[in-house]
């Protein structure tokens, strides 16, 4: 019989429009190259976006906030392990797996560390008082507890991953390092080699979902500060701006006069990046990886990028591109490896060995499999280890148990 995985999703994986759905669609995958059978639940409405999961083989059903009937739900899927996506879904959720399910291996998937994505957004990050706002922050506090409540967090970024360490002291027996995960690049395949040549693209790009802050904010850079001085030096060139749920707002931006072009929703992302010269990746905060910049090392486009969208991505290795500490350096990486092939060329296959060496599923496969393994073998002692996480268990999930059994208890009144 298949080992059981259950994810509670905070909302159902939309791998085509945002870099979240496309880390949750690679996380499934690889539990089922484990051999996991695996049941998604998320209380979530569906949208136009979302993943037919149930054509990967993958059962799929609705749970509702505050409902004893997720008891029920949990307690006859009796999973092995209970993957969470975001902290919110495990303050949601929790203290029932926990109580229902107590021997489930517990996994958090935080996609990015949202305290330090919210507090780039709302405090400077240069201020010497920087970290003790993060650190005091509500989103910290509440993000943390849930660390410490699962027996284990996927952090997507090394950045991320020293940060909770030296931080916050999280023990590293609570943390696993998984990045992005996609297959090899095999750049001797005809598919490889039927991808669009230097002098056969042309323009710029960015992509990037529009509920997400950061994307926004972006565009706006791009097109206050950023693409003018771009645009001066490459009269005849266009910025061609990509991403699902693209508000008035932005679309208010669109003016083919000045090559600042709004086209909104892309359904295949790969082949549309083949067809430009150059992604612009003009982050100014937020957290984790980039998914926009993955998948265009995949597509053999380079990039320019500020700095805090070039972490975590790197390591040691060359980038696919240009990193800019400044507006002066983003036009003028824009410019130069717009123009000069062999240093486009170069950036191209950068990307590529970064893709094969730090991405590779293959790579982190076997990692998981053996932690999933250890975790599972020694459970009891490893949470014993943890004694702030049974702390936590114990305090904070008695009082959000008793608050959800107040409104589960108020809804069925009003019924």
């Amino acid at each position: 019989m298949k080992n059981h995985l259950v994810v509670i999703g905070l909302h159902w994986p939309e791998p085509e429009s945002t870099a979240a759905g496309l880390r949750m669609l690679q996380l499934l995958e690889l539990f089922q190259s484990l051999d996991y059978e695996i049941t998604f639940l998320s209380a979530a409405p569906t949208t136009a976006h979302s993943y037919d999961l149930n054509n990967m083989g993958i059962q799929t059903q609705s749970i509702s906030l505050n409902d004893a009937g997720f008891d029920t739900i949990i307690t006859e899927l009796q999973p092995q392990i209970v993957l969470y996506d975001r902290f919110i879904a495990e303050e949601q959720f929790g203290w029932r797996v926990h109580a229902c399910v107590p021997e489930a291996l517990t996994i958090l998937d935080t996609e990015d560390l949202h305290c330090l994505r919210k507090a780039r957004q709302q405090f400077d990050v240069s201020d010497p008082t920087f970290t003790a706002q993060l650190k005091d922050s509500d989103t910290a506090k509440r993000e943390l507890a849930s660390i410490y409540r699962c027996d284990v967090s996927l952090i997507i970024s090394e950045f991320e991953m020293e940060l909770l360490q030296t931080v916050f002291q999280v023990p590293e027996a609570l943390l696993c390092y998984l990045p992005f995960l996609v297959d090899f690049v095999d750049t001797k395949t005809i598919a490889f080699n039927a991808i669009p040549s230097f002098a056969s693209r042309q323009h710029f790009m960015t992509v990037g979902n529009f509920k997400h802050a950061p994307n926004y904010d972006a565009v706006l850079y791009l097109k206050e500060t950023l693409w003018p001085g771009i645009r001066a030096q490459n009269p005849k060139s266009e910025l061609h701006i990509y991403g699902a749920y693209t508000p008035d707002k932005v679309k208010q931006l669109h003016n083919p006069k000045h090559g600042f072009i709004i086209k909104g929703f892309t359904p295949d992302i790969d082949t549309t990046m083949q067809h430009y010269r150059l992604c612009l990746a003009a982050l100014r905060f937020g957290a984790g990886l980039k998914g926009k910049l993955l998948k265009a090392m995949q597509n053999g486009l380079p990039c320019v990028m500020t700095t805090l969208g070039a972490e975590g991505m790197f390591g040691d290795l060359p980038p696919n591109g240009c990193i800019a500490e400044s507006s002066h350096d983003f036009i003028s990486g824009a410019v130069n490896l717009y123009e000069n092939e062999a240093a486009w060329s170069a950036a191209q296959r950068s990307g590529y060995e970064l893709v094969n060496s730090r991405f590779n599923v293959a790579t982190f496969r076997p990692i998981i499999k053996k932690l999933i393994k250890t975790m599972r073998s020694n459970l009891k002692g490893h949470r014993t280890q943890n004694f702030i996480g049974s702390l936590l268990h114990h305090h904070q999930h008695q009082s959000t148990k008793y608050l959800s059994k107040w409104i589960a208890a108020k809804n069925q009144h009003n019924k």
